[in-house]
């Protein structure tokens, strides 16, 4: 019988307490300790019978886990990972992958010296809805693709922002919500070569935008337009309408729509509408949904980690592909505050 692999988890928030539900619920893996300053990390470790250490460092030399989640703060991503690759240990890095594209170069440098795997968790592109609309645009089952439409809106509580870095710069629905989507769409859709934007403050007047609008141009010359906000009651997000996550009341809206030649989907409905027999603007439309499992896109996400720990598979989520979607979000904030493209 094979050996259950020892994963290590390095901060203790809510995504953290998320990843130990899944270890513990896993027959393949067991928990090989946290990290994390905090009291509340002191009894998490406890009642998973685990030990607990304030620095990552200590739990890596110590316990010589074979993977360690890094689902710190975003500024720690850099100096955790390095530091994982200094030890020889797998890591499987929470979005973004680091605060900057220019550190992320740094961390595919250092990744391409050592040969250590590394998984970057944008874990929508494990959910079997987003592999069946990437496998309709890509395959062309819609034709050329045209244009593509996404929608972020929803409304966070007011206790939401008493976290004071949920009201500077970078704290934002930029950089913490769409990059999700920008990474859904670049998946389904291929490279996106340009982007213009416009944000705003306006509802609650804090450093960090609440409120943007996004024009893309995609390398294979779709256009797009990505609609984004944190300040207004809505069922159009990835959030409340995949039903993804329990603690979110699901809605049965789409959040994006790609249009092309042959046809259009909605997803995550997964709504198909195309012309049966002959095409324009009088004949009747066809609708038809197209089947795709369900499961736990982030239950997935570890079982694939755990594949690249013993280099059974390549990592779906690569840095340098993960970098990619940051660097679509730096131009979005960068066109915004230059207003150009």
């Amino acid at each position: 019988m094979t050996a259950k692999l020892r994963i290590g988890v390095a901060g203790a928030g809510l995504i953290g307490r998320r990843h130990l539900e899944l270890i513990a619920a896993s027959r393949d893996c067991v928990l090989a300790g946290i990290a994390d300053p905090s009291p509340a990390a002191k009894a998490l470790a406890e009642a998973n019978d685990a030990p607990c250490y304030v620095d990552h460092r200590a739990l890596l030399q110590h316990e010589r886990p074979d993977g360690l989640i890094v689902a710190s703060p975003n500024a720690l991503h850099l100096s955790m990972a390095l530091d994982c690759l200094a030890e020889g240990t797998p890591a499987l890095i929470e979005k973004p992958v680091t605060e900057t594209v220019a550190s992320a170069q740094r961390l595919c440098a250092a990744i391409r010296r050592s040969g250590v795997p590394m998984l970057v968790g944008h874990h929508r592109r494990h959910n079997p809805v987003i592999k069946a609309a990437r496998e309709f645009v890509m395959g062309g089952k819609l034709g050329q693709l045209t244009a593509v439409v996404g929608l972020w809106l929803l409304k966070k509580p007011d206790d939401y922002f008493e976290v004071t870095w949920r009201r500077e710069r970078g704290g934002g629905p930029l950089l913490i919500n769409l990059i999700h989507d920008i990474d859904n769409l670049r998946f389904i859709c291929g490279e996106i070569a340009e982007v213009q934007a416009l944000t705003s403050s306006k509802v609650r007047g804090f450093a960090v935008e609440d409120t943007a609008a996004l024009l893309l141009r995609f390398a294979n010359g779709a256009l797009g337009t990505v609609t984004v906000s944190d300040a207004t009651p809505s069922p159009w997000s990835w959030e409340l309408s995949s039903g993804e996550n329990p603690a979110y009341p699901k809605q049965d809206q789409p959040c994006y729509v790609f249009a092309g030649t042959a046809g259009s989907l909605a997803v995550p409905a997964m709504e198909l509408w195309s012309y049966p027999v002959q095409a324009g603007w009088h004949a009747p439309l066809s609708r038809s949904q197209i089947k795709s499992a369900s499961i736990d896109p982030l239950a997935e996400q570890l079982r694939h980690f755990l594949a690249v720990i013993e280099k059974r598979e390549a990592p779906l989520v690569s840095v340098e592909d993960a970098m990619g979607t940051l660097a679509v979000v730096e131009a979005v904030s960068e066109a915004a505050r230059r207003g150009s493209r």
